[in-house]
C-alpha cells in the first residue's frame, strides 16, 4: 500500500459521509453510528489477531486491510485526519533508535 492508496480510500471514506450512497456499505456504518464502528473495529481486530495466530498471511493480511478500512470510517467518524495519523507516525519514525530503559525487577528479594 503506497501512501496515495492510504490518502484515496481516506478521501472515499470521506466523500460518502459528506455524500451518501445507496447501498453503500460505508454509508451503513456512519448511518448505524460510532458503536457498531466501533464493534466492527474489534470484530476486525480479533480476526486479525487469530490470522496471526494461525500462522495464515494471506489472511492475515486480509483481516489488516479489513481493519485499517474501519479504522479510517472511525477517523472520519471522529473527526480525526489522516495527516494528523501521519504527522504522528513520522514522529515516531524519527525517534527509531532511542531505546526505551525498562524499570528491572529485582526477582531474589
Amino acid at each position: 500500500m503506497t501512501d496515495s492508496t492510504l490518502k484515496g480510500l481516506y478521501e472515499v471514506v470521506k466523500n460518502r459521509k459528506e455524500n451518501p450512497e445507496e447501498g453503500s456499505y460505508t454509508c451503513y456504518l456512519f448511518d448505524k453510528g460510532l458503536d457498531k464502528i466501533l464493534k466492527k473495529c474489534g470484530e476486525e481486530n480479533a480476526e486479525m489477531i487469530i490470522a496471526a495466530k494461525n500462522h495464515d498471511n494471506d489472511e492475515l493480511a486480509n483481516e489488516m486491510c479489513d481493519l485499517i478500512y474501519h479504522m479510517l470510517v472511525l477517523m472520519v467518524e471522529n473527526g480525526v485526519s489522516l495527516e494528523d495519523v501521519m504527522d504522528i507516525l513520522e514522529q515516531r519514525r524519527q525517534k527509531i533508535g532511542n531505546l526505551k530503559t525498562f524499570h528491572q525487577v529485582d526477582k531474589e528479594s
